[in-house]
């Protein structure tokens, strides 16, 4: 089973992570996003020993067609994205995605 956490962004979003324990990590310069970003949470993907993976919200708009589609299906690793326009509800959407229940339903 998959345990640890991974993060996919830019230096500065990734070093808070890093700071806390991250060991996994894929630094993206912002100036390099559309270039490099598919690649990134390709290799990512692929690693059994990942259970998890972090990445801005704003990251998805540079991603292409493939690569995304990962982002937003992918149950092992789940991948999580904070910040932008995903707010609580895309949270609890992702949640509900990676464990099959919805945590905050309302009877």
């Amino acid at each position: 089973m998959s345990q640890e956490i991974a993060v996919i962004g830019s230096p500065d979003f990734t070093t808070g992570f890093r700071l806390a324990g991250v060991r996994k990590f894929e630094n993206v310069p912002d100036d390099e996003k559309d270039e490099r970003l598919d690649e990134a949470v390709q290799t990512v993907a692929r690693d059994e020993g990942v259970g998890i993976v972090v990445m801005h919200a704003d990251d998805l708009d540079h991603l292409s067609r493939d690569p995304r589609r990962v982002v937003e299906t992918s149950v092992e690793p789940t991948f999580v994205t904070l910040g932008g326009d995903a707010g609580s509800s895309g949270l609890r959407e992702q949640i509900k995605r990676a464990i099959g229940i919805d945590l905050m339903e309302e009877d």
